[in-house]
């Protein structure tokens, strides 16, 4: 199995991103297309034991950097390392590509590039973002502020073959955020998509409130990029902080080594992002993989990890399968 990683992609590129690069090759037995400027490339390989790998370098003379606009940035910058990496696994030259890029720009390239999945409108970003609950994902974590109910009933499906595929969860359960758990409590958007999941076919066991997101009752919780963004992000924070927080006060109580094991714990405990790296940008037609930009070697090594089970579970072909299978529930015609 080749991945394709932009070397030019987060904000510790490409000294970081390269040596994750070389770690992932080596723990996880696969084959790397690492796409950057030749020779900036093959300068930071030369600092890492590459023994007992493949490693192969792949020429792009641009990159993406944080505030561009996606469009005008990929239109302006054709051989940007996130195109020509994208570009590898659309003529089958790699069997994913992973990026801790602008998600922006990553999104806009898969979407260009790979194209979606017939009946799916747009990419969905999610997985799981909370080490308190191991085995719950959301849908979407960003990637759509603004969402029709028969875009969240598509992202209900993506997270449930992610349950299935990724976590091993025979039968996900299904759940929708709102300000309330009875049925009509919530903005239009949520009113409307409610009869939508009663119909598909998945676990759906109603609306989950906020307080119900770390007690796991849902494996899957689904709601637009726009409060599923702030979620995540409040919750990375709040563990940092607590951590910080707890660090002082129990400083001089315990031997040293034990705070930082505790705080350590609790950071991993809350941002899942960091113990399990970057996920797959779901419903576009081919594996690639977003990693949060502030990234280091760790983070990317995990997330070509992430990419090579996708590649091995068939994640685009078990979606495909399950879109097939709740329109025909719906009475919705096959695309």
């Amino acid at each position: 199995m080749k991945i394709a990683v932009d070397g030019m992609g987060g904000d510790f590129a490409p000294e970081e991103i390269v040596k994750g690069a070389v770690a992932g090759a080596r723990e996880y037995g696969v084959e790397i297309a690492l796409v950057g400027p030749e020779e900036r490339m093959r300068q930071e390989l030369a600092g890492h034991d590459c023994s007992g790998t493949v490693i192969e370098v792949v020429n792009a003379s641009q990159w993406l950097v944080e505030g561009e606009h996606p469009g005008f940035a990929l239109r302006q910058k054709r051989d940007a390392s996130i195109v020509v990496a994208t570009k590898l696994v659309k003529v089958r030259k790699a069997d994913a590509v992973i990026s801790a890029g602008p998600t922006g720009g990553v999104v806009a390239a898969a979407l260009v590039i790979l194209g979606t999945l017939e009946g799916m409108s747009r990419p969905v970003v999610g997985g799981p973002f909370l080490g308190f609950a191991p085995n719950t994902i959301m849908m979407d974590l960003g990637s759509n502020v603004d969402c029709q109910p028969h875009q969240l009933l598509d992202f209900a499906i993506v997270g449930t073959v992610y349950a299935r595929r990724m976590l091993g969860i025979k039968d996900p359960s299904v759940a929708l955020l709102s300000i309330g758990a009875e049925e009509g409590k919530g903005n239009e958007q949520v009113r409307e998509t409610y009869p939508l999941l009663q119909k598909c076919g998945l676990n759906f066991i109603g609306q989950v409130e906020g307080y119900d997101i770390a007690s796991g009752r849902a494996n899957v919780i689904i709601c637009d990029g726009f409060v599923g963004n702030i979620v995540v992000k409040f919750g990375e924070t709040l563990g940092k902080t607590i951590g910080r927080w707890l660090e002082d006060r129990i400083a001089g109580r315990l031997p040293e080594s034990e705070v930082r094991e505790i705080v350590a714990d609790l950071v991993l405990a809350t941002n899942a992002a960091d113990a399990r790296g970057g996920g797959p940008l779901w419903a576009v037609d081919g594996v690639a993989c977003v990693s949060h930009g502030r990234s280091r070697a760790e983070e990317i090594a995990r997330t070509i990890g992430q990419a090579r089970l996708a590649v091995e579970q068939d994640l685009v072909g078990a979606l495909k399968t399950e879109l097939a299978a709740a329109r025909r529930k719906l009475g919705m015609p096959d695309m």
